[in-house]
């Protein structure tokens, strides 16, 4: 039977390309290039007048940029289009501990009505895909965020809140590399991490339902980043409370020396915050790279001194002799997780209050026993305390630890390390159960700390109790 000639013909196509020898029907040179940009600030903290720059690496010819300040609502202060892109740009080899080196595409002065606040930069490129094929409209943006401190100083003004900056690159692993192994090419951990690369902000977990609910409140608040602590310690005079929010996990000596010297000298802190001042880190580079060894700290070049008050390790570590307890009157060794890392998986997220005839529980109509905060679990996450002693269903702090003898729980909750992140501590206590301590302390200022990353979870949702005892720190602790 013969076969018709349509259905040859097809089938020698399909054989034909089968084989492989069929010509190519469009050429790789018609295809896009991929379409992408990435930037970064030239520092982390601005104020009016002083300039602003940005780099970048793009296959666009140009790009188009919005900046907002990121506070009860975003409000948009700058846009601008057709930036010349400045090309595409290699990644160094070790571009998460020393930065990129890319050129400046882009700078410009901090207008003077910028508010302080945390400032997010809005990358976007756009293209119509290929010349003959793929002709698709496309696009694609990042984000970058820098800190707009106050150059001026209203009287009226007196809170600041000093953003966990050192945290957020202490977490980015954009280039393969972070402080932690987890996230890590290849699950190796850095020693040292770089501003100058492309970054990521925790800002939205923690700081930012607590800033929209201050915000949308009436409080007026100014803003800096964790480096403006060391290097401009003259900001401290103008307030007289200073706010650690959330996840406040790496601190530098030089944070560390200014806030206790301005604590002995009447200047009041809110720490809404846990696993805060966890790791010790030294700035490098003015600033523009952190580096800690963390478990690692016999690297750590320091370790081969005789002095070890600078050895980035944990501050509660006992050759560094500065248990971050001396800060906030609690630390990670006596807390732990709660709800998160395997730990009270099953947990209430809420605080027992032990002694709500304190100040701070005005018009709470909390009483002795009560619980408060689990529904928007504001325990929970990383949590700090102290060792604790009991007596007629108190708890009081030892004092063993470094926690200060004006150190007074106020509320706890359990929490407690998980097996794999301690025990490379040589005095670590195995199965030791730890509490979240919410408490106060008066030694030349008062320092009020939560012990507990997640409090700003319950201004986030409207928890009555949660918003009036923030309510009563703020006001009491910024009078003048």
């Amino acid at each position: 039977m013969r076969v018709p000639v349509f259905q040859t013909l097809c089938l020698t196509v399909i054989l034909t390309i089968l084989s492989g020898s069929y010509p190519t029907a469009v050429a790789q040179s018609d295809l896009p290039p991929s379409l992408y940009i990435e930037a970064y600030p030239d520092r982390t903290s601005v104020a009016a007048n002083e300039d602003l720059a940005f780099h970048t690496s793009t296959t666009a010819a140009e790009y188009s940029l919005e900046i907002a300040r990121i506070g009860a609502k975003r409000e948009v202060v700058f846009q601008k289009s057709g930036i010349p892109g400045g090309g595409v740009h290699p990644i160094p080899e070790h571009a998460s501990a020393n930065g990129c080196g890319w050129p400046i595409s882009f700078s410009m002065p901090v207008p003077s009505e910028w508010k302080s606040g945390d400032y997010t930069a809005t990358f976007k490129v756009s293209d119509g895909g290929g010349k003959f094929v793929a002709r698709n409209r496309r696009t694609a943006e990042m984000e970058s965020w820098f800190v707009v401190r106050p150059s001026s100083f209203d009287k009226n003004v007196k809170i600041l809140l000093q953003l966990a900056t050192n945290t957020y690159n202490a977490y980015n692993n954009w280039g393969g590399s972070s402080l932690y192994a987890y996230h890590g090419r290849a699950n190796l951990q850095g020693h040292r991490v770089s501003f100058q690369r492309p970054q990521s902000s925790l800002f939205p977990n923690w700081e930012q339902p607590f800033v929209a609910w201050a915000e949308s409140n009436g409080f007026t608040i100014d803003y800096c980043s964790n480096l403006d602590l060391e290097q401009r310690p003259e900001l401290l005079e103008h307030y007289s409370l200073v706010l650690s929010v959330g996840h406040d996990e790496y601190w530098s000596a030089g944070m560390r020396d200014r806030l206790e010297a301005w604590i002995a000298k009447g200047g009041n802190v809110a720490f809404f915050s846990g696993n805060t001042c966890c790791w010790q880190v030294r700035p490098e580079e003015n600033g523009q790279a952190l580096t800690c060894y963390k478990q690692a700290f016999n690297l750590d070049p320091v370790f081969k001194t005789d002095d070890h008050s600078l050895l980035t390790t944990t501050w509660s570590h006992h050759l560094v002799k500065r248990p971050e307890n001396l800060l906030t009157g609690v630390g990670f060794l006596y807390g732990g997780y709660h709800k998160s890392h395997g730990q009270f998986m099953d947990g209430s997220g809420a605080f027992t209050v032990h002694r709500p005839d304190h100040w701070m529980f005005a018009d709470t109509n909390l009483k002795p026993g009560d619980s408060f905060g689990g529904q928007h679990t504001i325990v929970g996450y990383e949590c700090d305390g102290c060792e604790l002693q009991w007596k007629d269903g108190l708890p009081s702090p030892t004092h063993r630890d470094g926690t200060p003898k004006s150190f007074e729980v106020l509320a706890t909750c359990q929490a407690q390390w998980a097996p794999d992140d301690c025990e490379w501590y040589d005095q670590w206590e195995p199965g030791r159960i730890g509490a979240a301590c919410l408490g106060i302390r008066t030694d030349g200022g008062t320092v009020f700390t939560c012990g507990s990353t997640d409090w700003a979870h319950g201004l986030r949702g409207g928890d009555t109790v949660v918003e009036q005892i923030t309510r009563n720190i703020l006001k009491k602790l910024s009078a003048p």
